[in-house]
């Protein structure tokens, strides 16, 4: 039981890596290119879990990254309104 637990962490893992990454993206035609361009995701998805994990407050930690994506990085903005 306590293997079917870890590989249902692993397969979530890889979900939230394919939906806020979109990691399957791997368009090149040749390996190479492909195989930098999944590093680079892989990078990206550790470093929003360092993110998740260490840098962020105690309430946010149970985020996806998918939340935090949107929740965080696309909304935040500054609105400035100009009336002449």
């Amino acid at each position: 039981m306590e293997f079917y637990n870890r590989r249902g962490t692993a397969e979530q893992w890889i979900k939230e890596g394919k939906y806020a990454l979109q990691w399957t993206r791997l368009s090149c035609h040749r390996f190479v290119p492909n195989q930098v361009r999944l590093s680079l995701f892989v990078l990206a998805y550790n470093l929003g879990n360092f993110l998740r994990r260490l840098a962020l407050p105690g309430s946010v930690r149970h985020w996806s990254l998918c939340s935090i994506q949107v929740k965080l990085i696309k909304i935040g903005a500054k609105v400035v309104h100009h009336t002449r």
